[in-house]
């Protein structure tokens, strides 16, 4: 988070706003022009600036205007809140309670953005960073803890909350939500015009993963079969240690043109633009008019995970500039510009936070471990010889040891 606080006393406007040069509409103008790291170029949405002005935009204002001020107030503790679970997940990792953690630092506004956006039958695909994404699928940040801490496979039951199981294997849940996408398409609850019927998928990944085989085959399916998905590409600009330009020829979102569907670069640290773009897509895909690619554009302010050091590869004067472009400052500098929350209540979220931070603590210090033959029960329904023989084989080394009787 900047260091700059807001001015409560400081007179707000909005001047500046209405000078800064239109967007582009067309998808494809910048198809030569690859944006440096860091720039997210003309033909990016954008609609709060890093200094939180507003940016006028016809086709995304209308989705805007329809949120209440109660809602936009939700939106600043979703990110205040989960950003607070991240920095304890992340303190507990290094003082040996987590295994690994992997931090979404300064990749707030796009997932929950994205995740509000989302209505209750629709489905939700995550890699292993989507916490925020978690977080407004109603998924208890313990269960997202026991995963790291290796007490549980996940802890919350898919099903009830539309919300995947965390996916390790890079770019694999892209195939898992094609597939899903296609299986209501087929169900027949797409383009219903029934709100509480119609629902769409949403697939999260990685600048990386786009490099990844599984990501590609997944866009051809959803191409090709018209499946009501939605790609969320997190472009952090690292893949790991391996930079955007290393691994991106051209603007990420243009990819999708060559599989027959459209695509958008949104400033993934614009909460506001990150809904409204998530929402359009999301509408367009329960309408049955098919997939859409959302490149957001940030920035993973931390490490790849708590075993990276990414001193070793990146220079710190990159890491300020994205400093100034903080999702939540942002954010809180609009709405007290706009007059929708003041300093009681960010104190308020901020008490909550403390109360939560406290809790996860706690909570994740009396996880208790599961026995170690635990990892053999639900492998199958039925019981399996190889199955019994590992639990057996098992059972017998630990009896090996002193004491252990």
């Amino acid at each position: 988070m900047s260091d700059t606080p807001v001015d409560f006393d400081a007179p707000q406007n909005n001047a500046g706003a209405a000078a800064r040069p239109p967007r582009a509409t067309d998808p494809l103008a910048a198809i030569n022009a690859s944006p440096a790291v860091g720039d997210g170029g003309a033909d990016m949405v954008q609609l709060l600036t890093p200094e939180g002005q507003r940016v006028p935009n016809a086709t995304y204002d209308p989705i805007i205007g329809a949120l209440t001020d109660d809602e936009l107030r939700g939106f600043y503790r979703d990110l205040v809140l989960i950003r607070r679970v991240d920095t304890e997940a992340t303190a507990l990792q290094r003082q040996g309670e987590l295994g690994i953690w992997a931090s979404l630092l300064g990749q707030e506004a796009a997932q929950v953005g994205a995740g509000r956006a989302l209505r209750p039958q629709d489905y939700a695909f995550p890699s292993y960073r989507e916490h925020g994404v978690a977080w407004c699928r109603g998924v208890d940040p313990m269960n997202l803890l026991g995963l790291f801490r290796g007490v549980n496979h996940g802890g919350w039951d898919p099903h009830e909350k539309n919300f995947h199981l965390y996916t390790i294997v890079i770019g694999a849940q892209a195939l898992h939500a094609t597939g899903y996408a296609m299986a209501i398409q087929r169900d027949g609850d797409v383009g219903t015009d029934d709100p509480d019927r119609d629902a769409a998928v949403i697939s999260f990944f990685g600048d990386g993963a786009t490099s990844q085989g599984d990501v590609n085959e997944a866009l051809v399916f959803a191409g090709v079969n018209h499946a009501p998905v939605v790609f969320f590409c997190q472009n952090n600009q690292w893949a790991i240690s391996v930079p955007n330009e290393k691994q991106i020829p051209s603007p990420l979102y243009q990819r999708s043109s060559g599989f027959g569907f459209p695509g958008v670069r949104v400033d993934g640290n614009d909460i506001l633009a990150v809904y409204a773009v998530s929402k359009t897509a999301l509408d367009h895909a329960r309408s049955g008019q098919g997939p859409t690619f959302i490149e957001a554009f940030t920035y993973r302010m931390g490490a790849h995970t708590t075993s990276d050091d990414p001193t070793k590869y990146r220079v710190s004067a990159e890491v300020e500039v994205w400093k100034h472009r903080d999702p939540i400052e942002r954010f809180k500098a609009w709405l007290v510009r706009e007059g929708i929350a003041n300093r009681t209540f960010f104190d308020q979220v901020e008490a909550e936070a403390d109360e939560l931070a406290a809790s996860v603590r706690k909570r994740c210090l009396a996880m208790e471990d599961p026995e170690p033959t635990a990892m053999f029960d639900h492998v199958y329904v039925e019981e399996h010889p190889l199955i019994e023989a590992e639990r057996e084989q098992l059972r017998t080394y630990l009896a090996s040891f002193e004491g252990s009787h």
